[in-house]
Formats: C-alpha cells, sequence, structure tokens
C-alpha cells in the first residue's frame, strides 16, 4: 500500500467531470481565493515584509491558482460538448483579465521591492533570488513604476490584448468549413483517404480545413483545380473577423510597448529572450536567407519542370508559373522522384499503436523512464488515454501525461503540448508531481484501417512528446519556472533535438511494421526516407524565414497589412506568390498564441538542437543511456530556473555553434574550427 504522503505526492488534482455551471462558480471562486492572498501581502507594512509572507505567499497561491485555472481553461480546447467549450473560454476570458489586474498590483509589487532590500546582503537559494527578480522585472515591464495614469492605460490595453487572443484562436477552433467535391475530383488520393470522408446529401464527398483532410489532399490530388479551391480557403479561414483582430491586436502591442518606453512590440518581447533584440532577429534571418535563396532557386526551377511534364502528361495548360497550391503537391513529387519515397506505401509501416509503442520505449530507455497506462482514468473524451511515468532509479512517479491523438468537431486544431499541472514544491516543502497533455490530429481509424500515420506525422508526434518530457522531467521549485517556462526563443529546442530520431535506422525500425503483414520497412526505402530528410529544405526553410519575417515586419512597423506584407515577403523570398484574395497571417494562430514577435525561436532554437544531438548524441550513440540523463539533468531537469544559455554550456561543454545547424540545411558551412559531428 502507499502511504498517505506518497499518494498526495503522486496526485493528479485535475478534474474532468465540470458541468458548464461549475466551471462558471468555480472560476468566480478561484478569483475571490487568489485575490485574498494578494490583498494580505498588498497590505503589509514596511518593516512586516518577510520572505515567508510575501515571497513564499505569492509562490504558494501561484501553485494552486495554475492547477485549478487550468481545470477551467484547458477544456475550450478539448471538451467533445459545446457549451463545455463555451464555459471554458468565459473562464479564460475572466481569468486572463483578472491574470492582468493581479500584474498590475502596484500595492504587492513595493513589498517586492521592500522583500529585496531587506534581503540585501542575506543567503537565499539560488531559484527563490531569480523568482524575486523576476516578479521586479515582470512588474517594471507592466509599468509599475509609472505614473497611475500610465498604469491605468497599460491595464485596458492588457484587458483588451487577452480577450482578442482568446477570440481569434477560438474563431478558427470552431471553424467547420468544408468542400464538397466529387470523387473525379480527388483523383490521386488513397482509398483509405476517400471511404474516410463524410457524404453531402447528394453524394458529394465533404472534406474540411483540417489538417488530417487539408494536407493529405495538398500532396496527393493530381486536380489543380481542387488543390487551388482547398488552398484558398484554408488560408481564407476566419478572413473577416481575425483579419480585424490581427489588426487591433498589432495596434495595441505598438501602443503597450511605447508606454513602456520600448520603441516597438518585437524589442519588448525580445529582451526576455536569448536573442535580446530585434537587429540580432533581423540579422539571423537576413543571413540565413541569403544562404538558402541559391538552394531555393534550384529547388523551384526542379518543381516548375516537373509541373510542366505533369502538365503535358495530364493534358492540361502550363501557366509558367508555380502557384501557392502547386507547393505541396510538388514537393511531395520530388519526394516521390527524386528520393523513391512513396508516402502512401511508407504509412503502411507507421500504424499508430505500433508508432506509439516505439516511441514511448525509446524515450523510456533514453531519459530512465517507465510509463504505465491508468485504466479506466478520468478522462474528457473515451479515445483519451493518460500514462503515469517513473524515474526508474528512485522508483518515483515524476509525473502523468495525457494523449489525446484524433480530430474532433470543436478540438484544437494542431498538435502542441499542454501543461497542466507544475511540476514544483508545493507549500508544505513536498513536490507535486507534473501532468501534461499533448492534443493532436493525426488520421482516425477506420472499421477497416487502424490510423497510419505519414512520416511528418510521426515527426510532429515526436516533436511535442518531446514536449511532454520537458514538462515531466523539470525539476524547478517554483511554479514559474516549471517545465517548458524557458526562453522562448529556446523553448522548442529540447523537442526539435528530438525530431532527430525518425531519421535514424534503429528508432525507425523500432516504431514500425506494416499494419497487415507485420514486416519491417525493407532497408532500401529506409535508405530512401533517411536520404530524403534534404528534400525541399530551402523552400520549407524559406517558408518559415517568410513567417518569421511577417511575424517581426507585424511587431516592428506601425502600419503594416498583415495580408500584403505576407504576399511581399512570399514574392522576395520564397518566389511563390500568395494567392490573391486569402489571408493567411489571420489563420495564423501564433500570432495571438503566445508567438508573437518570436516566431523566429522555431529557426533560431534549430541552431541549439541540432547543435546538442550532433555534438552528443550522434558522436556518442543515439540510444546511449548516459547521454540521455545529461540530456535529463542538463536541458530538462531545471526547467526555467537557469539560463538556456548555461544548461547549453553544461550540456555541451562549450557555447553553442551553428555549424550543424547549417549542414542539416544542406548549406556549406566552410572551414569550422571543430570538425562537424553530423
Amino acid at each position: 500500500m502507499m502511504d498517505a504522503q506518497a499518494c498526495k505526492l503522486s496526485a493528479n488534482r485535475l478534474r474532468w467531470d465540470l458541468t458548464a455551471q461549475q466551471i462558471e462558480n468555480m472560476t468566480t471562486e478561484l478569483i475571490e481565493r487568489t485575490k485574498h492572498v494578494y490583498d494580505l501581502v498588498g497590505a503589509l507594512e514596511q518593516h512586516e515584509v518577510s520572505y515567508e509572507n510575501t515571497l513564499k505567499a505569492l509562490a504558494n497561491v501561484e501553485v494552486e491558482y495554475t492547477v485549478q485555472r487550468n481545470t477551467l481553461d484547458f477544456p475550450q480546447h478539448v471538451s467533445p460538448f459545446k457549451d463545455i467549450r463555451t464555459a471554458s473560454t468565459e473562464a479564460d476570458k475572466k481569468l486572463s483579465e483578472f491574470d492582468v489586474e493581479m500584474s498590475m498590483r502596484q500595492d504587492v509589487y513595493q513589498r517586492i521591492i521592500w522583500l529585496q532590500q531587506k534581503l540585501d546582503g542575506v543567503s537565499v537559494k539560488p531559484e527563490a533570488k531569480r523568482y524575486l527578480e523576476r516578479l521586479i522585472k515582470l512588474g517594471r515591464r507592466s509599468g509599475l513604476h509609472l505614473p497611475e495614469a500610465t498604469q491605468e492605460k497599460i491595464k485596458g490595453i492588457k484587458k483588451k490584448l487577452s480577450v482578442l487572443c482568446i477570440d481569434f484562436n477560438k474563431n478558427l477552433n470552431e471553424d467547420t468549413t468544408f468542400l464538397p467535391f466529387s470523387k473525379e475530383e480527388l483523383g490521386g488520393l488513397p482509398e483509405d483517404f476517400i471511404s474516410s470522408l463524410d457524404k453531402t446529401e447528394d453524394g458529394k464527398l465533404k472534406v474540411t480545413l483540417k489538417y488530417p483532410h487539408y494536407f493529405p489532399l495538398m500532396k496527393k490530388c493530381h486536380v489543380p483545380e481542387t488543390r487551388r479551391k482547398m488552398e484558398e480557403m484554408f488560408n481564407s479561414r476566419c478572413k473577416e473577423d481575425n483579419c480585424l483582430i490581427l489588426k487591433e491586436l498589432v495596434d495595441l502591442r505598438a501602443q503597450k510597448s511605447a508606454l513602456l518606453g520600448f520603441s516597438t512590440h518585437a524589442d519588448f518581447v525580445l529582451e526576455m529572450n536569448m536573442a535580446k533584440n530585434c537587429k540580432t532577429v533581423s540579422t539571423f534571418l537576413e543571413e540565413l536567407s541569403e544562404k538558402l535563396k541559391p538552394l531555393g532557386e534550384k529547388e523551384r526551377a526542379v518543381i516548375l519542370e516537373m509541373k510542366q511534364a505533369e502538365c503535358k502528361k495530364r493534358g492540361l495548360p502550363f501557366d509558367g508559373h508555380i502557384n501557392a497550391w502547386d507547393m505541396r503537391y510538388y514537393m511531395n513529387q520530388v519526394e516521390e522522384t527524386q528520393y523513391s519515397v512513396d508516402q502512401n506505401l511508407l504509412k503502411e509501416y507507421f500504424p499508430m499503436q505500433v508508432v506509439t509503442a516505439g516511441l514511448l520505449q525509446i524515450y523510456q530507455e533514453l531519459l530512465g523512464l517507465t510509463f504505465q497506462v491508468e485504466e479506466n482514468a478520468q478522462v474528457w473524451q473515451e479515445d483519451v488515454q493518460l500514462y503515469s511515468v517513473k524515474d526508474v532509479a528512485s522508483g518515483e512517479t515524476i509525473g502523468k501525461f495525457y494523449l489525446d491523438l484524433y480530430p474532433r468537431e470543436g478540438k484544437y486544431g494542431h498538435a502542441a503540448c499542454f501543461g497542466l499541472q507544475p511540476g514544483c514544491l508545493l507549500p508544505s516543502g513536498s513536490r507535486q508531481i507534473s501532468v501534461a497533455a499533448m492534443v493532436a490530429n493525426f488520421t482516425k481509424p477506420t472499421p477497416d484501417s487502424p490510423s497510419l500515420l505519414q512520416h511528418d506525422e510521426v515527426e510532429t508526434y515526436f516533436h511535442e512528446f518531446g514536449h511532454v518530457m520537458h514538462q515531466l522531467c523539470s525539476q524547478a521549485e517554483f511554479a514559474m519556472f516549471s517545465g517548458t517556462h524557458v526562453e522562448r526563443d529556446f523553448v522548442e529546442a529540447p523537442s526539435q533535438m528530438l525530431e532527430n530520431w525518425v531519421w535514424e535506422k534503429e528508432p525507425l525500425l523500432r516504431m514500425s511494421k506494416h499494419f497487415k503483414k507485420g514486416s519491417p520497412i525493407p532497408d532500401d526505402l529506409l535508405e530512401k526516407l533517411i536520404k530524403s530528410r534534404q528534400a525541399n529544405t530551402g523552400l520549407f526553410n524559406l517558408r518559415q524565414i517568410v513567417l518569421a519575417k511577417v511575424d517581426q515586419a507585424l511587431h516592428t512597423q506601425t502600419k503594416a497589412d498583415p495580408a500584403e506584407e505576407y504576399a511581399r515577403l512570399c514574392d522576395k523570398i520564397l518566389g511563390v506568390p500568395a494567392t490573391p484574395g486569402t489571408n493567411m497571417p489571420a489563420t495564423f494562430g501564433h500570432l495571438a498564441g503566445g508567438y508573437d514577435a518570436q516566431y523566429y525561436g522555431y529557426l533560431w532554437s534549430e541552431v541549439y538542437s541540432m547543435d546538442m544531438f550532433c555534438t552528443r548524441f550522434k558522436q556518442e550513440g543515439i540510444m546511449n543511456s548516459k547521454v540521455g540523463m545529461d540530456y535529463r539533468n542538463c536541458i530538462l531537469r531545471p526547467g526555467g530556473s537557469v539560463d538556456a544559455s548555461d544548461m547549453l554550456h553544461k550540456f555541451l561543454g562549450r557555447d553553442p555553434k551553428q555549424d550543424a545547424f547549417l549542414a542539416s540545411k544542406g548549406l556549406d558551412v566552410g572551414a569550422s574550427a571543430v570538425p562537424l559531428a553530423c
């Protein structure tokens, strides 16, 4: 039998059985309870202020608030019931407004300043000192050192911003647009895809704009008109509403940053990141863009040649251009012809259950963990599974994770990891386990066939699960530094590093076998797949640069028009025009999802992820458990309790370098002082 203390430590304090009314009531109660603590701290006399009644009190309430808040606002992304999603969205709006109120508590800020003065010269644990300094920094970033009238303006703007961000992403999640097509119009798509589609009353096939429909169609449908219609609709989702929201978001962000003394919103945001300022980001993107340009030109020439041959073969007119709706189709053709990788054949070797079992086994081995499915766990939807995670060495439960892998109406439309219960110290000093959820939209199983994953979906699975491990393996003391609460331009690095496993022979064999025959992927197909990693790398990364530059432009130039800026950069950098009438930025959830002025971070953090992989794992063995434990201890364990640059230095034994990153893009690194590990 577990003793009561052990039971408490491995407790998952989240619940998913709340009614809409309960969500509403509990939101009000949570706000009242939390405000009460802030009121107590804010009322302390200067001589009364202490570590216990100020810093510890705020840290303790943060733990409680975070768990309860996630219980109330996470269902908006995953609940199968619209009334629950709506109640959860409303809860998020109320709690976001409350977050703003609490972030603007000048009285609490003053007590923290007094505490810092009192503790000057007193020995305080490093993480507690970091927490104190971070609270003061956040206070200044909310303008609490400015006149009261300015603070009121900032507060009003912050409240508006939080509501606009919630609405922007809710519009995308709730979008139910579909296009009806005949079977002929879906030429080139495999039978299992066709048979999985619902039908309209007049017998047409319904294709939605959700990922499991959109991406396979754009890659495989040989009817250009079908692809054109899909691409146009996909990049016009929520166009009217979200276009207005985005313009208001950008404008309000610029106003707030100006009040805080920053010349642009990007400068305000980047102050807290590894890059530190706009100039560094701009130089990084510009230099990478220049290096990739020749590669992009070569790839476009190949695609145009392919398109001409295809048009001739199918008796279609050739317009001499690569259109937006041609991109994924011909990039897929490059993989299939130049690298002989048939994605439809390949996915037969990646049934969901085999991939999941292999993936979980690899992570367990690498990081010294064991995972166990919890039978009859309380979940929000019957397909969802809950696993508990133990440390092999100590036998202690360190966390739990949910897997919610298939699409359904109203569900969050991408793949993401949600931290739900922070792994940190409780008021008693004992440790609370971390709980996270991986939410994705992989192809659903049908009565005739299991869920079969495209290889890029396997890569996504590995990536998002990397975030789950970051959440669970971190051992920070404070909720503020738990899990993935690291610099935003480092947060992707730990997951990106783990993507490398889906391009290596041994792990690939462990997470694949034919869904009917049970045979492994043939060696020749495996070799071709691994070689194809550099297929389309120029165009793929140039598109990432376009998105990063759109994001930077919107947050550095006051009057940049999102659709025009996107169209201009597509022409200039990608060499493939945006479809007239579309508005891709209005569908770009990152702009309202915490990546504002920070989308560059995906490429930036790849510098670190490739350096970590090539320097340690590729050199010492990709399944080397000692390197895996070093990775867990140096990179995952600290959470955000130390700077990312210090974690990297500890793991690499030196400062990071760009060589492995550039080589992974097929670029010439030039004379390097250190031999490349990859």
